[in-house]
């Protein structure tokens, strides 16, 4: 036995040193080697654009019939929309177009200093509205279906209650509806932010900001273990890529216009609006009992900037009498990504979709 808690063998440890210099060797050529990173692999097409904002429609495959309701895909402001896209075998996008829905995607684009005065009214009663026009209008129908996405399902959830008569189904994802639950590591620190004076200050509020808060929330295992974990994949080049392709994600961060940013963060992490109420969108309180269409609520169980409870809040606060919750096994960003999401959490929503026209 040895005396030694750590039992270190020389012949096991030269092993271990010399495919780890094998493969950053090989990882050193798949970087170098590495193309312009591409930023979601579905065809699409612009089909609308206003402002900074483009509204793209998704090549449906030819084999699979189209649902007659088309989907409108409502993003957060705070991360690019091509997560959802990410690569050909992990992509939300193509999961759903593969159930036969008719899928748009809302890209804000990057707001510059032109747009710091630009409020939850104008993304919600202007630009939202504006596109569920657009598709009402170009398919002939009275409603469509929404898929809030994160901040965008807080959009979402605030447009059906004041448009009730325009959204046929409503899908919220990893969506925060209780912003003060326990736990709820960015809402504590949330709390304590002078909003007032940061964007009375800034004007607008840099995403490099917002993007170092999330990465300090988890910072071992987002900022130093992942690094680590790299080495194990560097001479897989297609993993490379993908590796990529996610930090890519992660720091394409754009800037929020100044005064959505103070209203969001006053009236929802603040004041808890859709909770305690209160939240004004133009001249219209929102009132989730507003909402009386089917509802399905998706959630991540390791979700660390939207737990579990903030999402399942949700239930009982609409009017709706088909509420449909859906747990998956992962993390924000799992839900997305990960293969385990492309078999369950895609499929299902296709699946409850279709089951309601």
């Amino acid at each position: 036995m040895s005396p030694f808690p750590i039992d270190i063998r020389p012949d096991k440890l030269t092993e271990e040193m010399l495919e780890y210099s094998r493969k950053l060797g090989e990882g050193m050529q798949n970087l170098l080697k590495a193309d312009q990173i591409d930023t979601g692999v579905t065809p699409k097409d612009v089909v609308h654009r206003e402002d900074k904002l483009v509204l793209y429609r998704y090549r449906r495959p030819a084999q699979v019939a189209t649902q007659t309701i088309p989907l409108l895909i409502v993003y957060a402001l705070v991360n690019r929309p091509y997560m959802t896209d990410i690569q050909e075998d992990r992509s939300t996008i193509k999961g759903l177009l593969a159930t036969g829905q008719d899928v748009y995607l809302i890209d804000w684009g990057y707001p510059d200093q032109a747009d710091r005065a630009l409020t939850l009214d104008d993304y919600i009663n202007g630009y939202i509205d504006r596109c569920v026009d657009y598709l009402r209008e170009t398919h002939g129908v009275d409603q469509v279906n929404l898929l809030g996405i994160c901040q965008g399902g807080a959009f979402s959830l605030c447009y059906t209650a004041l448009h009730s008569e325009k959204v046929k189904n409503l899908v919220t994802m990893v969506t925060p509806v209780d912003f003060q639950t326990p736990g709820n590591l960015l809402s504590a620190w949330v709390q304590n932010v002078d909003v007032d004076l940061a964007v009375d200050t800034m004007g607008n509020i840099p995403g490099e900001l917002l993007n170092w808060t999330f990465l300090s929330l988890k910072p071992f295992s987002l900022t130093g273990q992942k690094y680590v974990n790299m080495v194990d994949l560097l001479d897989d080049e297609d993993k490379v890529k993908n590796f990529l392709r996610m930090e890519k994600w992660i720091f394409d961060s754009p800037d929020q216009a100044g005064e959505t940013f103070r209203q969001f963060i006053k009236d929802f992490y603040q004041r808890n609006g859709f909770i305690n109420g209160g939240v004004l969108i133009g001249d219209q309180e929102v009132d989730l009992r507003n909402i009386r269409c089917p509802v399905l609520n998706i959630y991540a169980m390791q979700d660390h900037l939207v737990p579990p409870d903030a999402s399942k809040a949700l239930a009982g606060l609409t009017s709706s009498e088909d509420y449909t919750e859906l747990a998956f096994p992962g993390g924000h960003i799992g839900i997305y990504v990960s293969g385990k999401a492309q078999k369950e959490v895609t499929p299902a929503i296709g699946r409850w979709l279709n089951e309601r026209g």
